[in-house]
């Protein structure tokens, strides 16, 4: 498989004229070395929000959710979208959007093929498989439905699964051409999943936020396969795959922005950037018969939508929300298909500034002009004081309030495989 980065001569163009706009409002100096978010729907934290709201949050997530609540969250086995031979996809959806939830943040996005029996373009965004999302694997948020254990031995990384009930091992993922990374938060950015991705015969190319090549760098990864981005820059990427049914595609990448903050330690907050991304299908020049408006996708990482002032009272329609989504919505028109955070959100005067709760969620869904959604960021691990079945209850609740027509914004299993029209309305 042969995978070519490039910066199209309008994607240059375009950066350009950002450039000469000056500095950014999301950089704190003249260089890109500290960022912060521009808008006033965010709200930094004080010492008192830490010692009296996030510290008695993090003691009650403690110990273990009732078995009989964990039991209720739907998983099932990845069939990748791919028919009754177990290695190509039918007929019926070459020409559809196949996304596969891994959990949490992580989505595998196959894009349409132009021809059946072949695949399309596939994404791998946020993979995280190790069983706790933290610094180590001895303490910290463990998973509700684990996925694997990795013992790195003599710098080879060994995958041994731990649950039955584990939708896949790492392992299992086919092959991708990008890994796309919101931000390095633990529960987002996982060393020993990113160490077994990028060591694969066929290694994909990774797409992170401004700040993170130092990382990558440390994890023995090739700077030509770090693609480290700012807010609006883009990139081409253009595969030739092996194989007997050897074919060409290419997509377009856009990293957008979100609101949020990063830190993997005590002194690096803000130090890296953070956001969401677009992915948008390039029409084949070979096929006239290829989709005229081409799949797009959007995967919104993590991020809150306006910062609330009660944990109490979630009611208050003037405060100001993040303008970046419809932003992002005006410059792209609409999505086939968008991955949006429902989770983590309680207490909300805390969590609110980056975090979604539903209400947020299905206000993104309409800022960005989603067709179709699927809600993530819930189900994985016990990080905030929600209950663990409240979110998609919650979310089916605000998008009958919006208006939101049922079915085009909801939830799937982990490991389920949702196909998505392109081009298509609900009706």
């Amino acid at each position: 498989m042969s995978i070519q980065v490039s910066e199209t001569a309008t994607q240059s163009s375009q950066r350009a004229e950002r450039e000469k706009q000056g500095k950014p409002s999301h950089w704190v100096y003249s260089e890109p070395t500290d960022f912060q978010n521009p808008w006033p729907s965010f709200r930094l934290y004080t010492t008192g929000d830490i010692i009296f709201e996030y510290i008695p949050t993090a003691f009650s997530t403690l110990g273990s959710p009732p078995k009989d609540a964990v039991a209720q969250i739907p998983i099932q086995k990845p069939t990748w979208g791919w028919g009754a031979d177990g290695k190509s996809v039918p007929a019926e959806n070459t020409d559809k959007i196949k996304a596969t939830w891994l959990g949490h943040a992580c989505f595998l996005v196959e894009l349409p093929s132009s021809t059946a029996g072949v695949r399309g373009a596939r994404i791998l965004f946020d993979p995280v498989f190790s069983d706790r999302c933290s610094p180590t694997q001895w303490f910290g948020p463990e998973a509700l439905h684990p996925y694997v254990a990795a013992i790195l031995t003599g710098g080879r990384c060994s995958i041994l699964t731990l649950d039955e009930a584990a939708p896949c091992a790492l392992e299992d993922v086919p092959e991708i051409d990008a890994v796309v990374i919101s931000h390095n938060h633990y529960d987002h950015m996982d060393t020993t999943s990113l160490q077994h991705l990028l060591a694969r015969t066929s290694a994909p190319h990774v797409f992170a936020p401004l700040g993170n090549e130092p990382y990558f760098h440390s994890l023995g990864v090739p700077a030509s396969r770090v693609h480290c981005l700012d807010w609006w820059d883009a990139r081409r990427v253009s595969v030739t795959t092996a194989g007997s049914k050897s074919h060409s595609f290419a997509f377009d990448i856009t990293f957008t922005p979100g609101q949020h903050f990063t830190g993997r330690g005590l002194r690096d907050r803000f130090k890296s950037l953070w956001g969401g991304w677009v992915v948008e299908a390039v029409p084949s020049e070979s096929d006239p018969t290829d989709a005229a408006t081409p799949a797009r996708v959007y995967f919104g990482g993590d991020t809150g939508y306006r910062a609330v002032n009660s944990s109490t009272d979630d009611d208050d329609a003037d405060l100001p929300v993040c303008p970046a989504f419809a932003e992002i919505g005006d410059r792209w028109g609409a999505f086939d298909f968008a991955m949006i955070p429902i989770g983590a959100y309680e207490p909300r005067r805390f969590m609110s500034p980056i975090h979604c709760a539903p209400r947020d969620s299905v206000g993104i869904f309409r800022d960005i002009r989603a067709r179709r959604a699927l809600g993530m960021h819930w189900g994985a691990w016990i990080l905030t004081t929600e209950d663990i079945l409240e979110p998609p209850k919650l979310l089916a609740a605000e998008c009958a309030k919006a208006g939101v027509k049922e079915g085009a914004f909801g939830v799937c299993a982990i490991g389920e495989t949702v196909c998505f029209d392109v081009g298509r309305d609900e009706t």
